[in-house]
């Protein structure tokens, strides 16, 4: 029996180390020729899968795969895409099956956050559904950090560390115009649900660092009085604030404060557009000059201040899918397990994705003060070790980081064109 070859593809948003786990999974994959052909990865996610519009990564140099550990964002190209119960769509299980059985993959790394461990369960059901031969391994990945099962997960050290630093900078900055300038600096971070990108902003002051730092939780639910009063505690103190806002925000009815009545491909209520909210707040209550900015892409896309343990955590994750795989195993995630905060140590654990999709993991009430406004001792020594280190990319004499931007050359089709619905 031919040995079998290998999907792999990425979805969801990406971050700047999610190709790092593609280089885990295909550098793996390589050192195993014996059990496991090419590495196909899909061209926009499940997309290219149902579309059979496959990447041959064979014909990418060992070079070429080495540097993706520290390029940003997704070399293959990623989708916002959520399948649907065999029941309610087998039209594309069958497609699935066909494609897999017209290129002999028996393994399938699905690399994203929660919707696509659901994706990658509904497709390891596909054996015992239809029985084709299929092992799916899900690649945990999310900045928003909300897995369930896992420590942290890869992706979220990265944009936490860039969050940080960057209100720490920015707080440097507002100080400096305070007297007669901007008092309120509003930053604007990712997190639907979970507050872990908004918490790292607490991060930027420390015990060698005092700075008036207020966060606003999406698991709290938002108090204008309390708010307002708080802001005005710390400008008065100190002269000035920097408010680090998630922008899944909601008051009292669960209604988001920035939800503009519009929908993603998931069926998510599209949000942004946060801190302006908070801004004209503070403006039109307390008087106060302020500045507002978006992380957005920026915070997933910063590869040039990626965390090394961040870097080391998504690779390894990469590289222990494929030995799931080798194993024999099915439907399951590798997990970051921590052994030791202080100093900091963790290994490779496992989770079956029957308890991973579909579960978000939320701040837990320990990590937030009392007054709803800032971390606590808990969850800066969960947080730090997340962030330490830095795994910085090539530099060129230009003074730009050297990305690689591979050749994604596409693997001839065997079958007839498929429409996604």
């Amino acid at each position: 029996m031919a040995k079998k070859n290998a999907f792999y593809a990425q979805s969801g948003g990406v971050t700047a180390v999610i190709n790092a786990s593609a280089c885990g999974v295909i550098e793996t994959a390589r050192k195993h020729k014996d059990k496991i052909g090419k590495v196909y990865a899909g061209r926009n996610g499940i997309i290219g899968a149902l579309t059979e519009d496959l990447i041959d990564t064979s014909k990418e140099s060992a070079k070429a795969i080495a540097a993706l550990r520290h390029t940003p964002s997704g070399a293959f190209g990623s989708c916002r895409y959520k399948m649907k119960s065999l029941e309610a769509n087998k039209r594309e299980y069958d497609r699935l099956i066909e494609v897999f059985a017209a290129h002999n993959i028996g393994y399938f790394f699905y690399n994203g956050g929660g919707d696509s461990a659901d994706t990658c369960l509904k497709v390891s059901q596909l054996s015992q559904a239809t029985g084709y031969p299929i092992q799916a391994i899900h690649v945990p990945k999310t900045v928003d950090n909300d897995l369930p099962i896992t420590d942290n997960c890869p992706g979220f050290g990265s944009v936490a560390k860039y969050i940080a630093v960057s209100t720490r900078e920015a707080s440097f900055d507002v100080a400096s115009m305070s007297k007669t300038s901007t008092k309120v600096f509003v930053l604007e971070v990712m997190g639907r649900h979970a507050g872990w990108i908004a918490a790292a902003g607490g991060l930027a002051a420390s015990a060698d660092c005092d700075l008036p730092i207020v966060i606003l939780f999406p698991e709290v639910a938002f108090d204008q009085a309390a708010f307002l009063a708080k802001v005005k505690e710390k400008v008065e103190k100190y002269g000035y604030v920097s408010i680090v806002v998630s922008e899944g925000v909601h008051d009292a009815s669960g209604k988001f404060l920035a939800d503009q009545g519009l929908k993603d491909a998931f069926g998510h209520a599209q949000l942004g557009g946060v801190a302006p909210v908070i801004a004209n707040l503070v403006r039109e209550n307390l008087g106060y000059k302020y500045h507002w900015a978006v992380a957005d892409y920026l915070q997933r896309a910063a590869r040039h201040i990626a965390s090394q343990s961040d870097v080391e955590q998504a690779y390894a994750m990469g590289k222990a899918a494929v030995k799931l795989a080798l194993a024999g195993k099915n439907s399951v995630m590798p997990t970051v397990v921590r052994t030791s905060s202080k100093p900091y140590r963790w290994k490779v654990g496992e989770a079956d994705l029957s308890r991973v999709a579909n579960v978000e993991k939320m701040m837990p009430k320990n990590f937030i003060t009392r007054d709803g406004f800032g971390i606590t001792a808990k969850c800066r020594e969960y947080l730090e070790p997340l962030i330490k280190g830095e795994d910085y990319p090539p530099y060129g004499k230009d003074g730009m980081p050297k990305y690689v931007q591979l050749k994604n050359v596409a693997v001839k089709k065997k079958l007839n064109d498929f429409e996604v619905k």
